[in-house]
């Protein structure tokens, strides 16, 4: 059983080889030949967070490999009213064959994981988006034919998704610069990984610097769900964090951008740049 909890759990060659049996699947999914690999298997969807893509993408993946999604919302589950989370990780044990949730502490995640028989997957918590983080490297791996020895940056807020792609990405080989304003820098662990890395990484609080010469520019909202009342505060802070055309005149020509959405679109401060 393995579970995927967060990216510095896995090594290079697992992250690799989760890429290579994506890229598989995909094919397979195109050219409409079969792979019902988890014909009869029943994954339960935790939900303590709202969802789009996250619930469509893992109920699809499940009817198309064979198996069955259950949706769970906090507010009709047990979990959602206090149950023990050892209590429901024991109760979808004996039902289920794997569990996803997408939640806001890391740490129920972890716990989760620890009760459990099945394996658990990380939808989103608010260290780590795992999930998410895997698929953009296999969109790059798609649109530039490799990982290793890219240049990524990251302008905005240093939040879960930064954190997972600071870590997948200086694992597969690609370097990493990171714009954010004072007071919102990644997560202290993933800071210290990124320093064991050797090379490789800077955290830098000019926008430009972070994104001169990259092959990729990522960005986020500047306030994500559960940050709605720090909306004005993020504004201000992250004022001038935007990819616009000024920012993306110093990357690389080729350069492609990446927003793990939603977006906040109609322009001003209160968008993201895309």
């Amino acid at each position: 059983m393995k579970d995927l909890l967060k990216l510095l759990d896995l090594s290079r060659e697992e992250i690799v080889r989760i890429l290579d049996v994506a890229d598989q699947m995909k094919y397979d999914q195109k050219h409409r030949l079969p792979h019902p690999r988890l014909q009869g298997k029943t994954l339960a969807m935790i939900f303590e967070k709202n969802s789009t893509r996250t619930r469509v993408s893992f109920e699809t993946g499940m009817f198309q490999l064979g198996g069955h999604a259950l949706f769970l919302s906090g507010r009709e589950s047990q979990i959602g009213r206090g149950e023990p989370v050892e209590d429901t990780a024991r109760v979808l044990s004996r039902y289920c064959d794997g569990i996803m949730i997408r939640t806001y502490s890391q740490e129920e995640v972890e716990k989760l994981a620890r009760y459990a028989d099945i394996p658990v997957i990380n939808g989103l918590t608010d260290f780590a988006h795992p999930c998410q983080v895997l698929a953009d490297l296999m969109t790059i791996r798609e649109r530039k034919a490799r990982l290793e020895g890219l240049k990524m940056c990251f302008i905005g807020d240093g939040n879960n998704m930064v954190n997972s792609l600071i870590v997948g990405c200086l694992k597969v080989g690609m370097e990493v610069s990171v714009a954010c304003p004072e007071g919102y820098d990644p997560h202290p662990d993933v800071l210290a990984f990124a320093r064991e890395a050797g090379h490789g990484f800077s955290l830098v609080r000019d926008p430009l610097e972070a994104a001169a010469g990259v092959d990729v520019v990522f960005t986020d909202v500047w306030a994500s769900m559960g940050q709605e009342e720090e909306a004005a505060q993020r504004r201000a802070a992250f004022r001038g964090y935007q990819v616009n055309e000024a920012l993306m005149a110093v990357t690389d020509p080729g350069c492609m951008v990446q927003h793990c959405l939603p977006a906040h679109r109609g322009g001003g401060d209160h968008r993201r740049g895309l």
